[in-house]
């Protein structure tokens, strides 16, 4: 566990929209090491569609952060409160899903949250173990702790009612059976989007009543899709998902309006912050072009679930596509030029770092000067731009590539 409160509060603050009460936070958190005992830290999410988009990553993300620091992630498959339907920022009551297609939507969350959280470091729970078992009693218990008034004092339910628009009991229920959720894994922190603040609050309130230390509340920002208005969401099209191919993230990523740069930079990437206040001056005061600096938010997002080669591909397909003159460029590198290659023989031994194997056939001086051609995107591999310079290679499967290092050294691997 990580003993310095300071730099804990640097990791969990970045790209934090909120943390209610902060004081708490920074009292659980110095417990926390003086007693060597993890917090509990917990998010639930509701399986309503059957993809995790980058939208939820930002939470979950911010969840993996609090894993790292040696906290403990208590992750709450909505099973039951996703057959009633999280009713926040909602015009008009959210259509129910049946116990079959929430159950469908559950089958893929958890392996896709693995992508991101330490899937050993989690616990993860379904919260029909212990919303099933309520009894109406204890329903109606759970019901004497909020008022009408304080339901209304949320900003979608008072704009419904205003308006004259239906708001049935049950939505009334979803943030009391959310804030039992705390209840039953004795949550430290609660983690959720700005929209989720009531329910948050919510179950600070159920906690106490319940005899439990209120939670802290932590929210994040909601980060917008595509189209760089609404909310991400599968529902209106805009969304990126986490297991889309490569190349399809890259492209979506490069297609979000200019001004979302640094927001994606800050909520959907691990690039330091303090890189991310240069990133945005440069891009005020022109010293970045957006274009270059979106393909590298591309490649950072490919890389957090592909891999370095996975975006490296990825750009390259997206230049052949885009890219003006780069087609033909590559087309007459691997053609014409292929033909002329001088011929490079293979190394000696199995496998090679790609550093040592550019001086060892002469198209570098030094493995830093290697290291700086290959981040300059100058070495390319039977036509794939190479940007990883601690990549491997098996000999044998160099046998009839060409290499190329910038425009003039060019070569074949003889088999």
């Amino acid at each position: 566990m990580e003993k310095d409160i300071g730099k804990q509060l640097k990791t969990i603050l970045k790209g934090t929209h909120e943390v209610l009460p902060l004081k708490d936070l920074e009292r659980k958190l110095k417990r926390s090491i003086e007693t060597e005992t993890p917090l509990r830290i917990k998010l639930g999410l509701d399986p309503s569609a059957p993809d995790i988009h980058l939208g939820h990553a930002v939470v979950l993300r911010k969840l993996r952060q609090f894993q790292d620091l040696g906290h403990t992630a208590v992750l709450i498959v909505g099973d039951f409160t996703g057959m009633v339907g999280d009713p926040s920022q909602r015009a008009e009551t959210r259509k129910q899903l049946s116990a079959e297609e929430v159950r469908a939507n559950a089958a893929t969350y958890v392996e896709q949250i693995c992508r991101i959280l330490d899937e050993k470091r989690t616990e993860v729970v379904y919260n029909s173990e212990w919303l099933a078992k309520l009894t109406m009693e204890e329903v109606l218990r759970l019901t004497a702790s909020m008022t009408v008034a304080r339901m209304l004092e949320r900003d979608d339910f008072a704009k419904r009612f205003a308006e004259n628009r239906p708001i049935s009991l049950v939505e009334f229920m979803y943030p009391l059976l959310q804030g039992m959720d705390s209840v039953a894994v004795r949550a430290d922190v609660e983690l959720g989007g700005t929209d989720q603040k009531f329910n948050l609050l919510v179950g600070r309130e159920l906690q106490r009543d319940y005899g439990q230390e209120p939670q802290v509340i932590l929210t994040v920002p909601l980060l917008e899709g595509t189209d760089g208005v609404q909310k991400m969401s599968k529902s209106l099209g805009n969304y990126i998902g986490i297991t889309e191919p490569p190349g399809e993230i890259f492209g979506k990523v490069m297609s979000i309006p200019d001004e979302k740069i640094v927001k994606y930079f800050k909520l959907a990437t691990d690039v330091d912050i303090d890189e991310i206040v240069e990133i945005e001056r440069g891009l005020k005061n022109g010293s970045l072009h957006p274009g270059e600096t979106k393909r590298r938010l591309a490649r950072e997002i490919v890389a957090l679930y592909y891999g370095q080669e996975a975006a490296s591909q990825a750009e390259h397909e997206f230049n052949l596509k885009f890219k003006p003159g780069y087609a033909e460029q590559h087309t007459k590198t691997y053609t014409a030029d292929a033909i002329f290659a001088e011929p490079l023989n293979l190394p000696a031994e199995p496998k090679i770092w790609i550093a040592k194997l550019l001086v060892q056939v002469g198209f570098a001086k030094s493995n830093s000067e290697a290291r700086r051609l290959i981040e300059q995107g100058a070495v390319e591999l039977d036509g794939r731009v190479e940007t990883d310079a601690n990549r491997d290679f098996e000999t044998s499967e160099l046998a009839g590539k060409v290499l190329r290092v910038g425009k003039r050294r060019v070569g074949r691997f003889t088999p």
